[in-house]
């Protein structure tokens, strides 16, 4: 995804040549061959290592290949990404609504849902749910087929009726399978994230009602998400079992940047971009390796550093902190 998208904004062959590179090898190993769907994990010849299916998973291939498509055009990457929107819809529960959370190879119900080992297992997710909502929105811009557009209405319904707390103004993170939350830790990254992915799915339906009611909620879940934010302008990772987890993540200032500057164009309110320009300067100053380059995993509570963790590995790749500076050329008043 991310260098299919810079290849789109910059044009630079060297780009495309690695949004190549991923492609083709996602093509031709991630994919399963005889019951569909990508893989969770390969081992390092490119052999299935661990061969569950995460429904996230499928909406993060859907998400590449959709943009592939988008920077090239080879109608293939369409084909792929048409194919895992109709396996997604697949895992769809008909009873109460909403995407099941994983399953084994075959697509048969597995007992060990979790994402990550800091998940809960629990069969419905906000994190799974946003990353279907995401590679749809991108997949809209290409293909507007009937089928995708109720989809995406539909999902954008689940997060206002079953996901967004509108006690809190938070989105609740973990559910039983008739929509029951089993948990009241609040991420703020994630709801920063929705915030401006809810808007961006809104405007690429183009439901002038939906619209303004969605303005409303993700109004709600920014100005919630301000409780993250600490003295020195970023944002703290979760709040959790009565503790705020003060570690200032990458993924979650980047996603503050693009949440609090798609607010300020939304609501007009100099807070929201004082917001996002505070956050920026502590990105400056604080998680980028201007030595050796990309970002910091994280800052941790003490204020130091983190250099044990990944720059780039399982869980750390340029989409979140990419994505961000992509976003921001998009504003005339960039702040990056």
């Amino acid at each position: 995804w991310t260098f299919s998208a810079a290849y789109r904004q910059f044009n630079d062959i060297s780009y495309l040549r690695m949004a190549e590179r991923a492609y083709h090898y996602l093509r031709d190993n991630f994919i399963d061959k005889e019951y569909g769907g990508v893989y969770w994990e390969l081992d390092y010849q490119g052999k299935p290592l661990n061969t569950k299916k995460q429904t996230d998973a499928q909406g993060f291939a859907l998400y590449g290949f959709s943009e592939f498509y988008r920077a090239t055009g080879i109608s293939e990457a369409l084909e792929l990404s048409i194919d895992l929107f109709k396996l997604i819809e697949h895992t769809f529960d008909d009873e109460s609504g909403g995407y099941l959370e994983a399953f084994s190879r075959d697509w048969s119900p597995i007992a060990d849902m979790r994402l990550s080992e800091k998940d809960e297992n629990q069969v419905k997710t906000m994190n799974t749910h946003l990353h279907i909502l995401e590679p749809y929105t991108n997949l809209l811009q290409v293909w507007p087929d009937d089928q995708l557009i109720s989809a995406q209405k539909d999902l954008v319904d689940l997060f206002v009726s079953k996901i967004y707390d509108s006690r809190t103004g938070h989105l609740n993170l973990f559910f039983d399978r008739e929509w029951n939350s089993t948990t009241d830790t609040i991420s703020y990254g994630h709801d920063i994230e929705a915030a401006w992915l809810l808007w961006e799915a809104t405007t690429v339906l183009n439901i002038p009602a939906l619209s303004q009611s969605i303005k409303d909620i993700v109004t709600s879940i920014g100005l919630a998400a301000v409780e993250g934010i600490l003295p020195d302008g970023s944002m703290a990772y979760e709040f959790r079992d009565g503790h705020l987890d003060d570690e200032r993540h990458w993924w979650v200032q980047a996603e503050a940047v693009v949440g609090y500057s798609y607010l300020s164009k939304i609501v007009p309110d100099s807070k929201f971009l004082d917001l996002a320009e505070n956050v920026w300067k502590f990105i400056q100053t604080k998680l980028i390796d201007v030595q050796f380059g990309e970002w910091y995993w994280s800052v941790l509570p003490d204020g130091q550093m983190n250099r044990n963790d990944d720059k780039a590995g399982f869980w750390k790749c340029p989409y979140h902190n990419g994505r961000m500076c992509l976003e921001m050329l998009r504003f005339n008043d960039h702040v990056c």
